[in-house]
């Protein structure tokens, strides 16, 4: 697939476990046609929602593997597998991702520095890391909070983009005001921004940012997929702003015992069949009342559902 950075949404892949803990591959296929009926842009596998601080490299490489190969081509697949240390490792990690099939391999930006050194050191570790790997990986960056979250730089971020090498920034700043002047600083260039956050998504949707690349994809990514492509449109603007009003309240709900309540609601709602079991969470946490909360989540996204459909009829 020629364009390996599609617009629209882009879940963060759940890790399907057995009830032993082991990666469930069968599981594992069931939720990759999941997501792609759902009509997502393309997969994140490997990235902190999959735990990938809880898999080994050689299992990251078989979950890449294994959502390349059922993805089958209908979407590009990234994933990311960047949890080590020294750069030495890292660069091995990226080149082991690059050749289990992913279109494109995802930095995590806190990899690159430690949380009391400067952007500077950041980028000089960044640039010694693209010294240690093959210049024909296409590559992006993920802020992920963990273990600590780091932000990119406007600047530096101005030079990954100028650099031609990155394609896919996951921006978690939750800032719309900094998000639009990300867009600006990565115009023309290759690299696209896809915004994690459900509250700031409309207001970035329509200041350019590409699309969704975040936790609740994980649930409803069809929704995500109507407000994209209905977020610029003129046609009915009050609609629009009733589902992005459910979509931020209802992103609440990844408050709960994450990722143990989306494998939950996706057993119990979505028919995908997986267990709850996660290895970064102990699934016994998710208690009567929480799972009582996605079960009125469910209802709601069902209602939300029929109500987006209805308007697509009307329009077909």
């Amino acid at each position: 697939m020629n364009n390996v950075n599609p617009n629209g949404v882009w879940p963060v892949m759940l890790t399907p476990f057995t009830k032993n803990n082991e990666i469930d591959y069968e599981a594992l296929e069931r939720l990759t046609n999941w997501y792609i009926d759902k009509g997502v842009s393309g997969l994140f596998s490997c990235c902190q929602s999959s735990e990938m601080f809880f898999l080994s490299d050689d299992e990251m490489h078989k979950i890449t593997k294994t959502v390349k190969k059922i993805s089958h081509g209908r979407v590009p697949v990234i994933s990311s597998g960047h949890t080590a240390e020294a750069l030495s490792e890292q660069a091995k990690q990226i080149v082991g991702i690059h050749n289990a099939g992913a279109d494109v391999v995802i930095l995590i930006t806190n990899r690159l520095a430690k949380k009391s050194e400067s952007d500077a050191v950041w980028l000089n570790n960044l640039q010694k890391l693209l010294d240690l790997i093959p210049d024909d990986i296409k590559l992006g960056l993920y802020e992920c909070p963990y273990p600590y979250k780091r932000l990119i730089s406007l600047d530096n971020l101005e030079w990954v983009s100028k650099s031609g090498r990155f394609y896919f920034l996951k921006d978690t700043s939750c800032n719309a005001e900094l998000i639009e002047k990300r867009v600006k600083r990565v115009k023309d260039t290759p690299l696209k921004i896809f915004n994690a956050n459900t509250a700031t998504l409309l207001e970035t949707l329509q200041s350019g940012v590409s699309g969704y690349s975040g936790v609740m994809a994980g649930f409803h990514p069809d929704l995500y997929k109507w407000l994209i492509e209905n977020a610029i449109k003129d046609n009915d603007p009050q609609k629009v702003q009733i589902v992005d009003s459910f979509l931020t309240i209802a992103a609440l709900i990844e408050r709960q015992v994450y990722p143990v309540n989306a494998k939950f609601y996706l057993n119990k709602y979505e028919q995908t069949i997986m267990t709850d079991n996660s290895r970064a969470l102990d699934s016994v946490l998710l208690g009567a009342t929480e799972q009582k909360e996605i079960r009125n989540f469910s209802v709601l996204t069902e209602y939300f559902r029929k109500f987006v459909m209805e308007e697509k009829k009307k329009n077909d």
